[in-house]
């Protein structure tokens, strides 16, 4: 699976994206911007020539989830196509004891079935605009890291309000290539979505973590919304047809989706930050989380139900940094970076004009000494109750200041999305949370120490098992009610309020926010040392006509084509004939049982239809759900993974081996006609 969820995105500790201009492009290489498109490369690589009305049409067809992943409309009445694993975080909100819609699937027969999420945001792409020169003139050149900071931010703020109350659309300023350009991205949001189809999860991950990253698959890993404006299905103008036939190898295939986050840029002294120290502490959290919600989940079925969805996630974000990390190692692959690099800075120190750019890569090595050292100082505890606590108080807060002096999340045109996620409806289990939060005390005893004086404050005397329980009982922000009264009421709600976990919060706020100041002081070194890299790339090799990606609507393309692993020839596509083998092949083992509805109607299956195929598009973490297109612009497929030798794809692309793993499309109308009984579903889709 191929997407980080916003559940996670605390919990994985990402790292520092630097918006940078990578090496040259090699081979299918390329994420590109809606308003930058390859248009030369593919003219002369593939004969094709997109038109400015297909590439509208392909950005406004497309989608991105809030929750973490991609989309696309597939119908003029609001349809939207994703993966399932890009809909769990939602369908693990709607269910119930009652009706496990992860496990078992969904089909809303009729309108008034379709169940509404509680705080999912599908944004699509408006319109862009490049603001780099307003921005560069907000921020002195003589201004130290902290000015900077702070300079940047209110001038950013300014744009994204003015455009916010000019369009009434979601506004956000994206930093590309370094800091070298910055880009007003303006998105119509869509609040009301509803569910209407997911298969069970036998069928979306069918394979489980074993075939995870792996290849040849068998998996349904699609889900089906629908957007709603005004209390009805919204009608579209952009939305995607469907290419009723199956693709064969060598086609020609284009992918529209919102990768997360690139580092190919980073110099060797970076990736090897990222190789022994960065990767392993993010593994080692990943692996300590993963037995706490296994052993949380073996309490019980209702336990394992409320778990599951967040073990999926961390099992997901494990094994795709242990393939990082795995690439990282690989002394092939710091050779071949260092042999670039050295190349360039040799090359850079004979030309007068340019060679004080070199500086930058020394710039880069001190920073990551300074990394190393503030590594594990985040305070901020990762628990749904704690981080409703601190959001609520860092609000009162940030309220109280102009907008262009507030940290971005709290801004003027942030706040409609901040207050769909503090007000969701979505359950909060007691039981989940003083799981995680004991956790998550006992964590922080270890990284700063048990004597430390914050540490002790927090623990009030308590076991951190005890103080997590107390902590549980003395709060009502479980209530949605009780939060919109605590917002509402502002600093003075907050100053006097005796809710056990705000008061823990204003307890840990002046540190989260040192922290955090520190952490953005050093993002602005590194960000001015890469725009100065990325200045001698572009000067000594040209540029590659792409930023690194930063989860904002980017096109990438590629042929359908098989590759060979150990010797062995790998097909590019599968059919269900495929995974009923599979299942058989793996009896016994639950991760390969095919649902019952899947074995109800193999005979009335064309077995023979395509279920999944690979093709040679760059994708990485946060394409999951995107919509795969021909020529034509036509749907063909859905990304919803890549295979093992596709993860060191952060930092170093190659389409020798390298594939991105979808869906086909003519798949997923079999199977919702043929095993879910779906059929006035499917005929409604493309129209």
């Amino acid at each position: 699976m191929n997407t980080t969820r916003r559940t996670l995105t605390c919990a994985m500790l990402m790292f520092t994206s630097m918006a940078c201009l990578p090496a040259k492009v090699s081979g299918d290489e390329g994420m590109y911007l809606f308003n930058d498109l390859p248009a030369n490369q593919l003219k002369e690589r593939y004969q094709f020539e997109p038109s400015g009305d297909w590439a509208d049409h392909l950005r406004l067809s497309s989608v991105r989830f809030n929750s973490g992943g991609s989309g696309s409309f597939i119908s003029s009445d609001g349809l939207v196509l994703t993966n399932h694993h890009v809909a769990s975080d939602t369908l693990h909100k709607l269910s119930t004891p009652e009706m496990n819609l992860i496990e078992n699937g969904y089909l809303a027969k009729t309108l008034d079935q379709e169940l509404k999420a509680p705080d999912l945001e599908l944004n699509q792409l408006v319109s862009i605009e490049d603001v780099t020169a307003r921005v560069k003139a907000g921020v002195k050149e003589d201004a130290s890291d902290e000015d900077a900071v702070k300079q940047r931010r209110a001038i950013i703020s300014t744009i994204e309000k003015e455009s916010f109350e000019q369009t009434g659309l979601r506004s956000d300023v994206v930093t590309l290539y370094g800091g070298a350009k910055y880009h007003l991205y303006c998105y119509k949001k869509y609040t009301d979505v509803r569910l209407v189809w997911a298969p069970e999860t036998e069928a979306a991950f069918f394979g489980g973590d074993a075939d995870n990253f792996e290849y040849p698959r068998y998996n349904l890993d699609a889900t089906i919304m629908r957007v709603y404006e005004e209390g009805k299905p919204a009608k579209l103008e952009h939305f995607l047809s469907w290419n009723k036939n199956p693709l064969s190898e060598g086609e020609l295939v284009f992918v529209s989706g919102n990768p997360g986050r690139t580092q190919r840029i980073f110099t060797v002294e970076a990736l090897e930050y990222l190789r022994d120290e960065r990767i392993p502490y993010v593994l080692d959290f990943l692996r300590r989380k993963e037995i706490l919600m296994q052993q949380f989940g073996l309490e019980g079925t209702e336990q394992a139900r409320r778990a599951r969805d967040e073990l999926f996630g961390i099992q997901n974000a494990r094994k795709a940094y242990s393939g990082m990390l795995g690439g990282l190692q690989d002394p092939q692959t710091i050779a071949q970076k260092t042999q670039r690099q050295e190349k360039l800075l040799a090359e850079l120190k004979k030309n007068p004009e340019l060679q004080h750019l070199a500086s930058a890569w020394t710039e880069i090595e001190e920073i990551q000494d300074v990394k190393r050292e503030m590594i594990d100082r985040s305070v901020s505890l990762r628990s749904t109750l704690f981080g409703l606590a601190l959001q609520t108080v860092l609000l009162a807060g940030e309220d109280a200041k102009a907008n262009e002096l507030r940290l971005r999340e709290f801004t003027d045109s942030s706040r409609e999305s901040l207050m769909q996620e503090l007000l969701s409806t979505a359950p909060i289990y007691r039981d989940l949370e003083l799981a995680k939060l004991s956790d998550e005390i006992s964590r922080l005893i270890i990284s700063r120490g048990a004597d430390d004086e914050l540490v002790q404050k927090i623990l009030d005397g308590k076991a951190p098992r005890e103080r997590a329980a107390a902590l549980i009982e003395g709060t009502n922000l479980d209530s949605v009610e009780y939060r919109k009264e605590t917002i509402d009421g502002g600093q003075a709600a907050i100053d006097s309020s005796d809710d056990a976990m705000i008061r823990l919060a204003l307890l840990i706020e002046p540190e989260y926010r040192s922290v955090r100041e520190q952490n953005e002081a050093i993002e602005e070194r590194e960000r001015q040392a890469y725009a100065q890299v990325a200045e001698a790339i572009t000067a000594m090799e040209g540029t590659s006509g792409y930023p690194d990606a930063t989860f904002t609507l980017r096109l990438a393309f590629g042929t359908v084509k098989g590759y060979v692993e150990d010797g062995k020839m790998i097909k590019p596509t599968t059919n269900f004939a495929g995974a009923f083998q599979h299942a058989a092949s793996h009896k016994g083992q639950a991760d390969f049982d095919l649902p019952q509805s899947w074995m109800k109607a193999k005979d009335t299956i064309d077995l023979q239809t395509q279920l999944n195929f690979v093709c040679t598009a760059d994708i990485i973490g946060g394409n999951s759900g995107s919509p795969v297109v021909d020529r034509n612009g036509e749907l063909v497929g859905l990304i919803f993974d890549g295979n093992i030798q596709s993860l060191t794809s952060d930092y170093l692309y190659s389409d020798e081996q390298s594939r991105a793993v979808s869906v086909s499309g003519v798949g997923i109308l079999e199977a919702l006609r043929s095993i879910y009984n779906a059929g006035e579903l499917a005929d409604s889709i493309g129209k």
